[in-house]
């Protein structure tokens, strides 16, 4: 008995680590889901109910400012909102460069993403609170760049239920499909929730704990890791860095 839980345990992670057509995409798509949590709670808990990633959000956001309810900054919305369409456009460009290696579009996307992170936590970390409104837009829009970037090669890449960004599909396949029994893509789309839930939790501590721009700060952590994962599982010749 314990051989054949073995066996199990071994098929499950290589379903996220060595997957026969994803390789190790769905492991780090789930950690930047995991990243996805921790710069939303950063980005509506501290940048004046913004979103940066959740675009389905913000542009509900933008009609709630619009219809003059407190608390909602048209102004950081609609950066958020130009700068996601700005970054994804980016995205779209080295989705096209690099269509036939999935392993380096995402590398690029990431580094690129990485770098815009970073300036956003530098300018957050060099203000006091509560923040200008231009200190905001900045970060905002670095931060709404990134997520479009991530967005397009996310899309591209094209790894069942793990969008990184967007939650709504995956809960709903969970409720719709149980009847199948399908239990290792209940637990792929479950992972992804409870990897969203983990980061949003753990960037709201850090927000009302150390504060925003150490919560930007770790965000960037799992976005570094990310890069230097697919770095290495992107080097050689591999099945699934084919489209």
């Amino acid at each position: 008995m314990p051989d054949v839980q073995d066996r199990v345990r071994r098929r499950w992670y290589a379903d996220y680590l060595s997957h026969p057509r994803h390789g190790p995409l769905p492991a780090l798509l789930l950690v930047l889901t995991v990243f996805t949590g921790l710069v939303d709670a950063v980005s509506i808990l501290a940048l004046g109910r913004v979103f940066v990633a959740n675009m389905t959000g913000n542009v509900v956001f933008i009609g709630f400012a619009l219809g003059g309810a407190p608390g909602f900054s048209l102004q950081a919305s609609v950066v958020a909102l130009v700068g996601f369409l700005a970054g994804a456009a980016v995205g779209g460009l080295l989705v096209t460069r690099h269509r036939q290696h999935r392993g380096v579009l995402l590398r690029d996307a990431v580094a690129a993403e990485l770098v815009l992170l970073v300036a956003g936590t530098v300018v957050l970390a060099l203000g006091d609170q509560p923040y200008g409104a231009v200190r905001v837009d900045v970060v905002v829009g670095c931060a709404a760049i990134a997520l479009g970037l991530q967005n397009a090669a996310v899309r591209a890449l094209a790894v069942p239920d793990l969008t990184t960004t967007v939650l709504t599909m995956t809960l709903t396949g969970i409720a719709a499909d149980v009847r199948t029994k399908d239990y290792r893509t209940a637990l792929r789309r479950l992972a992804a929730v409870v990897a969203m839930l983990g980061g949003a939790v753990v960037g709201t501590l850090l927000v009302f704990g150390p504060g925003p721009a150490t919560a930007l700060a770790v965000a960037c952590v799992p976005v570094a890791v990310v890069l230097v994962g697919i770095s290495r599982a992107a080097r050689g010749t591999a099945g699934w860095h084919a489209p």
